[in-house]
């Protein structure tokens, strides 16, 4: 059993997507995103006679004084059982190599790593997530909603709402206007420009841009990306502009048509949190009850200390920013 860089494109596809429980942060195409930011990629696979058995994504994120940590977005990938050593070792390595204070990984499950001890942290990616069953017709998807739900995307329809592709720079700078207001309105942090205009000029089967608009004017927006059997509401935003036309509702159903019509078999919110975001996920409960959807839950995500003096050195600042 070896562990090695795979630089062959259709080999790492055909693994990830072989994986049950494949996301789109497994992508190649996600992948080149990251590297388009300025960030090293390792795309590390476990071969047991020459066969590929498991994989991890690393990478690596700048820290002030030439110190860095590395990063494995929901981890473990693996179609057999592995031994944690032999990525904790090559992790170490790299870390060594790129002068890495501590590794970062967002769990799948956290059974490979039940003798390694991993210090929890806040979440990075969302560890509560809500899926659509799109085996089910419309008709039952929408007959699962919340009746209020259901009465703002019929209510929107009324209003003459328009849903379509987006297509060319100005959605796309209407988009990233619209993402600054949400931030603003709903109180969270978002990327900068250079993050959405990369993310949105990527391989358009994998990411699509929708927009609902009122007589021209775009008040909603949904960044979607397609991977696998499963479609992805990224990112949303909304105008502070006749809010009462329910813009988003229709948006987020047309959404789900699509995905249901292009034959995927999920739709997922990526992300719930009754207390961090308490209006998004409201909003997005609306859509489904256990008849049509299921919560998913992920361990979260943990520390692995690859530096112990420097990374102590890292938590103590981090409490003062």
């Amino acid at each position: 059993m070896e562990i090695k860089e795979v630089e062959n494109k259709d080999q790492w596809q055909e693994f990830v997507l072989s994986f049950a429980m494949s996301q789109f942060l497994h992508s190649w195409q996600w992948e080149e995103h990251e590297k388009s930011l300025g960030k090293r990629i390792w795309r590390l696979g476990v071969f047991e006679q020459n066969k590929l058995i498991g994989a991890l994504v690393l990478v690596k994120n700048i820290l002030p004084v030439g110190k860095s940590y590395l990063y494995s977005p929901r981890f473990p990938i693996l179609t057999e059982k592995v031994p944690a050593d032999i990525f904790i070792n090559k992790i170490k390595e790299i870390g060594r190599q790129e002068k890495s204070i501590f590794w970062r990984v967002d769990l799948f499950n956290a059974d490979i790593f039940k003798d390694i001890r991993l210090k929890k942290i806040k979440d990075f990616q969302p560890s509560k997530t809500l899926l659509v069953d799109l085996s089910k017709s419309e008709e039952e998807i929408l007959a699962a909603m919340h009746p209020k739900t259901r009465y703002n995307i019929r209510l929107a329809e009324k209003k003459g709402i328009n849903v379509r592709l987006g297509e060319g720079e100005d959605d796309i700078k209407t988009f990233i206007q619209l993402t600054f207001e949400t931030a603003e309105r709903d109180k969270f942090k978002s990327h900068g420009v250079g993050h959405y205009k990369k993310l949105l000029n990527l391989d358009k089967n994998f990411i699509k841009l929708y927009c609902a608009e009122y007589q021209g004017k775009v008040l909603a927006a949904n960044l979607m990306i397609y991977f696998g059997d499963t479609c992805t509401y990224l990112h949303g935003a909304s105008s502070n502009e006749h809010k009462n036309f329910m813009a988003p509702h229709l948006l987020q159903w047309s959404c789900i048509c699509e995905a249901k019509k292009a034959g995927y078999k999920y739709y997922d919110f990526w992300g719930i949190n009754e207390k961090k975001w308490p209006g998004v996920t409201r909003f997005k409960k609306g859509f489904v009850n256990q008849k049509t959807g299921l919560e998913i839950f992920y361990p979260g995500t943990f520390d692995l200390p690859l530096d112990k003096k420097w990374y102590w050195l890292y938590s103590l600042a981090k409490k003062f920013i």
